[in-house]
């Protein structure tokens, strides 16, 4: 009798190696986010992982550029859809920020950002693409708004960068937990400053 044949160790799809990391991400935190653990989860050797992602700053950025994927076509589901300028902003501000303290999409954020400063350039460039697009789909929305008389005339580009630079200053703030901060709060400052600097009067 022939012996069986042997069963092929095929490494499971990347979307469920970078769910699992983000699954890890939002229940125990990045320090619990370790090769040993995540191999554990999807039945995978650490070593076979890093042969997959070379290193642990690799899986943290296609972990977010994946991340990025998912929210990026919802993002782009609110922005074609029904609804004033101001209430698709209202909705890219909502997408945006974290949802609360220790937020997973932020965590990794944070964590790419502080790992970028030894990073090489493909990263880098691969961060900034997710950025960008970020930025693209802003400044469309302020231009359309503004052609509509929503919002007042503005560098679309200048103001968007202003906007995000808020964004970002906030979402930092509500992802580590700063006293005194929290999303609802840093969801009324954000409409603060949009009323009082785009509104068409």
């Amino acid at each position: 009798m022939p012996p069986a044949p042997r069963r092929r160790n095929t490494a499971p799809p990347r979307e469920q190696l970078l769910a699992a990391a983000m699954a890890t991400i939002a229940e125990r935190g990045l320090d619990g986010l370790t090769m040993a653990g995540l191999g554990r989860e999807v039945h995978m050797s650490s070593g076979h992982l890093l042969y997959y992602f070379r290193t642990k700053d690799e899986l943290l950025l296609q972990t977010l550029e994946w991340s990025e994927e998912q929210l990026g076509a919802r993002r782009r589901a609110l922005l074609s859809g029904p609804g004033t300028a101001r209430e698709q902003l209202d909705g890219y501000v909502g997408l945006y920020l974290p949802d609360g303290p220790g937020d997973p999409h932020w965590t990794l954020w944070l964590e790419v950002w502080n790992r970028s400063r030894n990073a090489d350039d493909d990263a880098r460039a691969r961060q900034a693409a997710v950025e960008d697009a970020w930025h693209r789909d802003l400044v469309e929305l302020l231009a359309r708004g503004a052609a509509a008389g929503e919002f007042r005339p503005v560098d679309a580009g200048g103001f968007a960068a202003r906007l995000r630079a808020l964004l970002d200053g906030f979402s930092v703030h509500v992802a580590v937990g700063l006293p005194g901060t929290g999303r609802e709060r840093a969801l009324a400052r954000v409409a603060e400053f949009v009323e009082e600097s785009l509104l068409a009067r």
